[in-house]
């Protein structure tokens, strides 16, 4: 068990990821991208603490939940904590869809000094890499919102040591 600060939790969501998902938002964001629609979830002061333990509770209400996707914020500013989520979630059975303003590159080029990184991504089924850009916005992308980002594969990724995209 370990305790995060979120934003807030969606029961159910099916636009955060493939199928029926519990949406975890981390409290507390570096990025500030201009156009973020959620913007309170950036002070890292804000929000509420709750435990990995009640977060795991409320999902196994939900039969027809597939997964739980962590958004933000930034769910890496959290990520030893996240990782323990991931990693409990996973031995239940759920799948992990994982949101980040980093991109993929950036967050392997720092597993030595930041190796909750590591941790966290070794969890992740999937991730949608890259900060927010209001200039490349489009509400045709499935999964995320501006064109630089991508849907990888994480497990592809980690092994090839390159960003592979996601068939989704």
């Amino acid at each position: 068990m370990a305790n995060l600060r979120l934003a807030g939790v969606i029961r159910e969501s099916i636009v955060d990821g493939p199928g029926i998902r519990m949406t975890v938002f981390t409290q507390g964001c570096p990025h500030h991208c201009k156009g973020c629609h959620n913007e309170q979830t950036w002070d890292f002061e804000g929000g509420y603490e709750s435990s990995t333990e009640r977060i795991l509770e409320e999902a196994q209400k939900d039969p027809l939940l597939r997964g739980l996707t962590f958004s933000g914020g930034e769910p890496f500013s959290q990520a030893e904590n996240m990782a323990i989520l991931a990693k409990d979630a996973k031995a239940l059975g759920y799948d992990i869809f994982c949101y980040t303003g980093y991109t993929f590159e950036k967050l392997v080029s720092e597993f030595d000094t930041h190796p909750e990184y590591k941790a966290l991504l070794e969890q992740c089924d999937w991730l949608v890499d890259g900060p927010f850009i209001l200039d490349k916005r489009s509400l045709m992308l499935k999964f995320r919102g501006s064109t630089n980002q991508r849907i990888l594969d994480v497990r592809k990724s980690l092994e090839s040591g390159v960003a592979v995209d996601a068939e989704i």
